[in-house]
Formats: C-alpha cells, sequence, structure tokens
C-alpha cells in the first residue's frame, strides 16, 4: 500500500505539474488523477479526458481500460457543479463510437445521477446530461434501462422548452429508446405526440431530425392513442404532406405510413383532412421517386383516397373523374419508361380538368340566370 501511495502521488505531482507547465498530459497520469485527485485536480483530469477523446477512437478505449468511467460517474454525484459538468463532458466523449464503455457507462450506475442532473436549473448541466443520456441510449442494451429512470418525461418535456440543441437531443434520444417496444407506451403516457409534431412543423424536411421525428410518430400511431392524439393536433396533418413534397427519401417513407395508417384506421374522417391538405402531388411523386417501401404504401393510399361510397359519388361526376385519374397514374406510372414525365403529365391534365369543369359551372349558373 505504501509503494502504491508513493506511486499514486508521483502520478498526481507529475499531473499537477504538466497542468501548470500547459503541457498535454500522459493518460496515466490523467487517469490516476481521476480516480485518486481531490478538488481542482481531479476537476482538470476530467477536462483533460474530455479533450483527449474528443476525437480518438484509440484514447476512448485506452482511458476506459484504465479505469476512468467508475471515477467520471461518481462525479456526477458530487456537490461540485463544474465538476457534473465535466464528468457528464468527459463521459460523452467516452460513449461516442464505443459500445463497450456506453455499456460500461450505464453499469457503474451513471443513469440516476444523469436524469438527476435533467432537473437541473443550470442549462448547460441539463444538456450535458441530456446529451450524454443520448449517446448511451444508442445502445440496445440501454434502452430499457432508460426508459425505467423517469427519464422519458423529462425529454418529452425538453422538446417545448429546450434549447435548439436541446430539442434535437431529446427527440433523437425518444427515437433511440422507442426502439425497445417497451417504452412507446410511456412515450405516449407522457404526451409526445404534439411535442414532437411541433418540432416537425418546425424543422427542415429533408433533416435528419425530420427523419426521426417521423420514424418516432410512425412507431406512435400504431396504437389508438396515437392516432387521437395526432388527429388532434391542428395543422398535422399539413406537416406530413410537407414532408412527401421535400422530405429525404426515409423521412417520406415514413410520413406516407402514418398517412395511410390513419386512413386506414378511419378513413371517413381522415380522407378529407389528406386530400384538402394536398397530398395527391407529392404521393404521385413518391410512387415515382420513393423507396420500395414508400412506392407500396403511397399506391395503397392513393387507392384509400380514390375509392368511395355509392351514395359519396357517383360514376361520371367530376370528383370520380378526378379519382380515377389519380388510381390511373398509381397503377400504371410504375411500368411507363418516363415515370415522373407521365405523373406531372397526369398532374397537368388533372388541373386542366377543374378548370374545365369549374368554366362549365360559371356558363350554367350564367345560362341559368339569363333564364329568369
Amino acid at each position: 500500500m505504501a509503494e502504491l501511495s508513493y506511486g499514486v502521488k508521483d502520478h498526481l505531482q507529475s499531473f499537477k505539474k504538466e497542468c501548470s507547465n500547459g503541457k498535454k498530459q500522459g493518460m496515466q497520469d490523467v487517469s490516476w488523477a481521476v480516480m485518486f485527485g481531490i478538488g481542482n485536480t481531479r476537476l482538470r483530469a476530467a477536462r483533460e479526458i474530455r479533450k483527449l477523446t474528443k476525437t480518438s477512437s484509440k484514447s476512448r478505449a485506452d482511458l476506459a481500460a484504465l479505469g476512468v468511467i467508475p471515477p467520471l460517474v461518481s462525479m456526477l454525484r458530487s456537490t461540485c457543479q463544474e465538476g457534473k459538468g465535466a464528468a457528464a463532458s468527459a463521459l460523452v466523449n467516452l460513449a461516442i463510437g464505443n459500445e463497450r464503455n456506453k455499456l460500461s457507462i450505464v453499469k457503474a450506475g451513471a443513469i440516476d445521477p444523469l436524469v438527476q442532473l435533467l432537473q437541473s436549473e443550470t442549462v448547460g448541466l441539463k444538456e450535458s446530461a441530456a446529451a450524454a443520456i443520448y449517446t448511451l441510449s444508442a445502445a440496445p442494451c440501454n434502452k430499457a434501462v432508460i426508459g425505467k429512470s423517469g427519464a422519458i418525461p423529462m425529454f418529452v418535456e425538453m422538446i417545448t422548452s429546450g434549447s435548439l440543441q436541446g430539442k434535437v437531443d431529446a427527440v433523437m434520444t425518444l427515437y433511440n429508446l422507442s426502439l425497445c417496444p417497451d417504452n412507446l407506451q410511456q412515450i405516449l403516457a407522457a404526451g409526445a405526440v404534439g411535442p414532437i409534431l411541433a418540432l416537425l412543423k418546425g424543422c427542415k424536411k429533408s433533416s435528419k431530425v425530420a427523419e426521426r421525428t417521423t420514424a418516432l410518430l410512425e412507431s406512435l400511431v400504431a396504437f389508438d392513442e396515437g392516432k387521437i392524439d395526432l388527429g388532434k393536433e391542428k395543422g398535422g396533418i399539413l406537416a406530413l404532406v410537407e414532408v412527401l413534397e421535400d422530405g429525404s427519401l426515409r423521412s417520406r417513407e415514413h410520413a406516407v405510413g402514418i398517412l395511410l395508417c390513419l386512413c386506414q384506421s378511419n378513413r371517413c374522417r381522415y380522407k378529407p383532412a389528406i386530400l384538402q391538405e394536398g397530398a395527391i402531388p407529392g404521393l404521385l411523386e413518391l410512387t415515382v421517386q420513393g423507396t420500395p417501401t414508400a412506392q407500396e404504401r403511397a399506391h395503397s393510399l392513393l387507392q384509400l383516397l380514390r375509392d368511395s361510397s355509392p351514395q359519396s359519388s357517383k360514376r361520371g361526376s367530376p370528383s370520380h373523374m378526378l379519382e380515377s385519374i389519380v388510381y390511373n397514374i398509381a397503377s400504371h406510372v410504375d411500368a411507363a419508361e418516363h415515370g415522373m414525365e407521365t405523373a406531372r403529365k397526369v398532374l397537368t391534365e388533372m388541373v386542366q380538368l377543374s378548370m374545365e369543369q369549374n368554366m362549365r359551372h360559371l356558363h350554367q349558373r350564367a345560362g341559368l340566370v339569363h333564364s329568369n
């Protein structure tokens, strides 16, 4: 023990000396400092670990092997605010791209103190904790543990009230957690649909955030509560239609999946809303340019939007003619040599048909007025 004590003192003295000289510390010295140092020595060590692991996957593995994870986790429970923040940031960098470290950090008991930091009134601490949990949630084995920690309602609240980065980290975390089926009901119960839709409305539709947001919504609308919550949100259908028009291939696939799920559950309720928000052009384009799954879903949704009961539509009526054009393009565009050109041509025909019908109605009304 005496030899170990002298060894520890030597490493700490070396670490302090190199800090004062502004030199980069050796990993062994840093690891000894975070494990056995106190006060500012430990704080500087945590900050140095964050720097060493920022871009180096080797440093992440080496420092973890030297045993820095348990003392960093213990710093999360300290009374020093700076120490908590430095430890959280160091753990984030240790976890990035290293599945073993992600598991080790959770096994060392990091989740409970990180969840406590999510409740901090200090924005920086809260966002550091959110970033740490987000990174840890990527590991499949951690999803259930985080789901049981009570963090889910806090991330839902963060989507509404957090900074831009906080909102992004929150929705990314919820997406990761949603891949564990047991967490979906918790996300729904926390009232996530409204805040998630609000984030989707405001973000760039081709962004990674939109992809994760639409994927998360698609998982949630598989439940009746999710459908009800989405249906109550003003502008929810419009936001999904905008994704159909401007989203990435993946987000468009999720968006059409959501609309199809809604329409299949209650066509009488959702068909008018989907048509009113102008979904047809985006669906037609998706039958040509979407992923195979998106194309199949777009075809199915177009058929649901076309089909009408005898009471609501007579053959030969303008609505029936319009629906027939949509159905024909959805059924045959895959076989066309120039599918996109064909789709645009049909859309032009739809507009022309609508204009001609409106002119006929105007002439008919004018004739009635003249005869009277």
